[in-house]
């Protein structure tokens, strides 16, 4: 699968652009949405499968930086979750993609990823966009995930979702590395080194680090995988400088969540 994503500022845009993905012919169980400030009134009345209740989304539990509620089984058929997140609040999770990534960034936030969650991670949820999702997500923004058989229809997705006013993913990518920039051109000049010569290399070390397999790791911690996945930045003093920087950021976050 092909995953489509866009970002929101609003609910009802979303759930606008979900409509017209229906329109088009996209099934209901490839599109997953993400929203933030849930209320009990609107988890309840989130449609689920004929075979799960609406609301059932307490009916799997586990503690995960506060609380966390999974509809059924995790990689079967139509999933409404709900976790409350560290700096976010409640946010509701529609789709099993959505389960699956709101139940890695509940593991995160909290200490222990679900093995369902795990198993979906590992079956193509691009885990090095989570940061992406978890900022838009603290702005109040919605995340549409869709799943496009091949690339004709994920081209057809991603029209669909311009034309409903959606933020690519990329868009929301620079979005969010241009709020940490400033501070980190500072930090970088200020121990010597020229950022706009190694913002790459920086930026690079600087995701890595929000990876879901590098956060609360040392760079040497690390340094297998990170050699493995960035074979031409790893050896950079900028790519380190940046990955330290943003486990820097990680606990920041952690420490101040508002």
């Amino acid at each position: 699968m092909n995953s489509v994503v866009g970002t929101f500022k609003t609910r009802a845009e979303a759930d606008s652009a979900a409509g017209a993905l229906r329109s088009a012919g996209i099934p209901a169980d490839r599109i997953n949405l993400l929203s933030p400030g849930a209320t009990a009134k609107q988890v309840q009345s989130v449609p689920v499968t004929d075979a799960e209740g609406p609301g059932i989304g307490t009916a799997l539990g586990a503690a995960v930086g506060g609380s966390v509620g999974v509809a059924g089984g995790l990689l079967l058929g139509d999933v409404l979750a709900t976790v409350l997140l560290p700096g976010i609040g409640a946010v509701a999770a529609i789709g099993v993609t959505a389960a699956a990534i709101l139940g890695a960034l509940g593991a995160v936030g909290g200490g222990a990823a679900g093995k369902a969650a795990d198993a979906a991670l590992s079956d193509g949820i691009p885990a090095g966009e989570l940061h992406i999702y978890e900022d838009a997500l603290r702005q109040g923004r919605s995340v549409l995930i869709a799943e496009a058989k091949d690339e004709a229809q994920a081209a057809e997705m991603r029209d669909i979702l311009t034309a409903a006013h959606a933020e690519s993913i990329d868009k929301a990518r620079h979005m969010w590395w241009l709020g940490v920039r400033d501070e980190e051109k500072e930090k970088y000049n200020a121990r010597g080194g020229n950022f706009e010569r190694d913002e790459a290399f920086y930026q690079k070390g600087f995701e890595a680090a929000l990876h879901l397999n590098h956060r609360g790791k040392t760079f040497d911690e690390s340094r297998d995988q990170l050699e493995w996945v960035y074979p031409d930045s790893f050896e950079h003093a900028a790519f380190r400088q940046g990955f330290d920087r943003g486990q820097a950021y990680l606990k920041a976050r952690a420490d101040n969540p508002r």
